[in-house]
């Protein structure tokens, strides 16, 4: 490890000096002193190096919102505060180039020595020629947030007191090398590698950046299991989970095969006390862990919304009644069948069973679902099953949706999409989805389905007012072969876990920054150009993503369970929507038509197969595309103002392309950014800024969620798992939020994640006079007087829960995502 001498405190003059290169016309010189004064004033005598850094970024931070580049400023002293704590000292020019490559070596060398690193990173890789191919300028495209994230979280340390090894682009090419080290030729693959991550292009998951090249190398993002019936195995299952949340693992959790209250017990003769007091245990198990030392431990139980103990499951995250009864540490989700939606439709009765009198309704969907279902209510009428309930289908969806509105849980996902459209319909049922709901596989007792994730950066593939498609194709292929390695490099906590994994090999490439790319485009998300593109750019990922499957299996031999599956019987993705429909009876409303040459990928599977039994999965980012400096994944920007609070502390965010445009047009000066401040980041109410760019730069509550809806539905079209879907819901007005989650029913959306409402407040006002402007919120066509999804009372309640409209916390919170 490098020694590093006796440090001088450096003065904030020099400090800011040396960050203001290249981004002199935002700090002149009389404006510096200003600054300077501002910084001595809240500074002391005596202070620290880590206190004068700090006091420099909260001055350059405060500043974001009236200018942009004071973000850059606080990039370039946070990168000099970086570097100096790694290296020792304040470097530039032809010596941070030397010290840069030399420590990259020495602490790889160091990371190997002390235990944390994988020996193999030394002796199968030139570390002459990976030193030389760093890019160390690729730093400058890493702001503020992202490198405050990087360096608290995500660079490697050996000791939790001890400072960080890694420098940004030693991180990523560490990244590369753990990925590439099985490879033929690891030198080559790492530079390949590292090329696509350092330029933001494709990033991998958490997981994968904490713990690729180490000697743990546990790299998957979710873990899905099944829970049995049995008080053994119910145990064995926390076990299970505690020890997939220790390496990282997000989990989502099968409960529907438990018993439910009431339900006897054969080997003791007493009733069963149901799901519940398991689900508290497993809330309990799930808080006690941290995930390798960085994030919170994180899971979702999903239940059947036949499930006889559901009406008790949707109050769980409810903040009031029994607190044994309530998981406030875990997330929820209802596992929804098409006949229940039916139903709610035509107004009808919906019964309620104990899975152990129906025990083969958890493995049933469509028709053989509704044939069965309907044969239990029989049996229920002829009074031989002894535990079951009938209730009002729409009394029970009324419900779901007042508690989703109450406390954002439980999401929900469809059943049906999900097991009819899966590639792997062949080896059993997919039971629920992840933490994220953006996963659909298979589990059961003996398998615990994994999935790898990373995503692809569109925005990082905008060239000359349009997306490079060549390019874009390129990074396709080589995320693919990185996220297929990851399967057989993973560490896996469980043998449950790594015989699934090895078994069907699933990956999930996702994609991120599409509002940003569409910015950048002049494309309104809210607009049928949008609708377009998004169904277009998903085809296009998903050919490739498809296509570089079959090439590796052609090269490696496809996964195991691959006879039987879609895949081998000639079906895409796009194929398996017309078979839900024929499924459900219902039409849904996609545009299907292909515009590439999908005969040629039909023809390279033929003959192939396919290296993975699932391709495809858009995950939330919330994490990763701060670090790419983009839109996490396929969501609107919240606001163009907003403050984004995660693990790394609280930031001010704003929109420069907005910002860009404005100027552009001399409208951007401090009574704008008073104005943008007033309405929360909103620019409908904003009387001075054109029309054009009011439509180009609607945020996440100022787009009708249903149109937000159309766009993830023809995404869904071409993705073999599923979509991470938030909805953004600016009323209160209960009968359309039933019309959001019917239409996403009616879209043949397979899940959706959170529900998020607005708040009252984003940013600071109290600099400002209220009596200048008219209204802070802005709902447009959502304004309404109907509220018949809920009663009065339910009503009154669920306004007291919300406060002014908020709730859940900050949508703009990492641990919330």
């Amino acid at each position: 490890m490098t020694q590093h001498p006796t440090q001088t405190i450096p003065s904030i003059e020099s400090i800011l000096d040396r960050a203001k290169t290249g981004v002199e016309t935002v700090l002149p010189c009389e404006r510096r002193d200003e600054l300077v004064a501002e910084i001595e004033r809240t500074s002391y005598d005596g202070a620290s190096t880590e206190e004068v850094y700090d006091s420099v970024l909260q001055a350059l931070s405060a500043r974001v919102e009236r200018d942009p580049e004071y973000g850059q400023l606080a990039a370039a002293v946070a990168r000099e505060r970086h570097y100096r704590e790694v290296l020792g000292m304040v470097a530039d020019g032809s010596d941070l180039d030397r010290r840069y490559r030399d420590t990259f070596v020495s602490n790889l060398e160091h990371g190997v020595e002390r235990g944390r690193l994988d020996d193999r990173l030394l002796t199968r890789f030139d570390l002459d020629e990976l030193a030389s191919a760093l890019a160390i300028e690729r730093d400058e495209s890493l702001d503020y947030l992202a490198l405050e994230t990087l360096t608290q979280r995500y660079f490697l340390r050996i000791d939790a007191d001890e400072p960080p090894l890694e420098l940004p682009q030693a991180f990523w090419m560490r990244v590369a090398m753990g990925l590439a080290i099985d490879e033929d030729e690891p030198t080559r693959r790492a530079r390949s590698f590292y090329d696509v991550l350092s330029k933001l292009e494709f990033v991998p998951s958490t997981p994968t950046l904490f713990h690729s090249g180490t000697v743990h190398p546990q790299l998957s993002s979710c873990y899905l299991t099944t829970v049995p019936d049995d008080l053994e195995e119910i145990f064995e299952a926390y076990k299970h989970h505690a020890l997939l949340s220790k390496w990282s693992g997000g989990l989502g959790n099968d409960w529907t095969n438990l018993r439910a209250a009431g339900a006897m017990i054969e080997s003791t003769g007493v009733e069963s006390t149901g799901v519940v007091p398991f689900l508290r245990i497993s809330n309990d198990v799930t808080s006690a862990i941290n995930r390798s030392g960085k994030r919170r431990g994180a899971a979702c139980a999903y239940l059947a919304c036949w499930h006889l103990d559901f009406p008790a499951f949707l109050d769980l995250k409810r903040n009031t009644g029994d607190e044994r009864r309530r998981t406030p540490d875990m997330n929820t989700a209802a596992w929804v069948p098409d006949l229940f939606v039916k139903r709610v439709r035509r107004d009808e009765e919906w019964t309620l069973f104990s899975p152990d009198e129906v025990p083969d309704l958890h493995e049933l969907s469509g028709e053989a679902f509704e044939t069965r279902y309907r044969e239990y209510e029989r049996l229920a009428d002829a009074d031989e099953l002894r535990r079951y309930e009938r209730v009002e289908a729409r009394s029970l969806w009324r419900t779901m949706l007042t508690r989703l509105f109450e406390t954002g849980h439980p999401w929900i996902t469809f059943k049906d999409p999900c097991v009819v459209r899966s590639p792997q319909d062949h080896v059993g049922t997919v039971h629920s989805s992840n933490l994220c709901t953006e996963i659909t596989l298979n589990t059961s007792a003996d398998e615990h389905a994994v999935c790898n994730l990373g995503s692809v950066n569109y925005a990082a593939h905008v060239r000359n007012g349009e997306l490079d498609r060549t390019h874009l194709a390129e990074t396709v292929e080589t995320a693919m072969r990185m996220l297929d390695n990851v399967v057989d490099l993973c560490f896996y906590p469980t043998e449950e876990a790594a015989r699934s994994n090895e078994r069907h090999r699933p990956v999930g490439l996702g994609t991120m920054g599409f509002h940003d790319a569409l910015m950048q485009l002049d494309i309104p998300l809210a607009s049928e150009r949008a609708l377009e593109t998004a169904n277009r750019w998903q085809e296009f990922v998903s050919y490739h993503a498809i296509k570089n499957s079959a090439t590796l299996a052609k090269e490696r031999g496809t996964y195991p369970s691959y006879e039987g599956s879609k895949w081998d019987r000639g079906l895409l993705p796009q194929d398996t929507v017309d078979r839900l429909e024929a499924e459900r009876g219902h039409e849904i409303p996609t545009d299907r038509e292909e515009t590439l040459p999908w005969d040629d990928v039909r023809d390279r599977v033929d003959e192939f197969g396919v290296r993975n039994s699932n391709t495809m999965a858009i995950a939330p980012t919330a994490t990763i595309s701060t670090i790419a400096g983009t839109t996490p994944s396929i969501e609107p920007i919240y606001s163009n103002l907003h403050v984004k609070s995660n693990m790394s502390g609280d930031f001010t965010i704003v929109n420069e392309h907005l910002v860009s445009d404005l100027d552009e047009r001399g409208l951007w000066d401090d009574e704008m950014v008073d104005r943008l401040t007033y309405y929360d980041g909103s620019v409908q109410e904003i009387d001075a800024v054109p029309d054009a760019l009011k439509e180009r730069y609607r945020g996440a509550f100022e787009i009708d969620p249903r149109h937000l809806l159309r766009l993830t539905a023809h995404r869904q079209t071409w993705i073999d798992q599923s979509v991470s879907h938030t909805v953004f819901f600016p009323s209160t007005d209960g009968s359309l939020l039933a019309d959001v989650y019917e239409r996403a029913w009616e879209l043949g959306l397979k899940t959706t994640y959170y529900l998020r409402t607005l708040g009252a407040t984003q940013i600071e006002k109290s600099t400002l006079d209220p009596t200048e402007y008219e209204k802070t919120q802005h709902r447009d066509e959502f304004d309404s007087n109907h509220r018949d999804v809920f009663s009065s009372d339910e009503r009154d309640a669920c306004d007291r829960q919300s406060g002014e409209l908020h709730t859940v916390d900050d949508p703009t919170c990492e641990s919330c995502q």
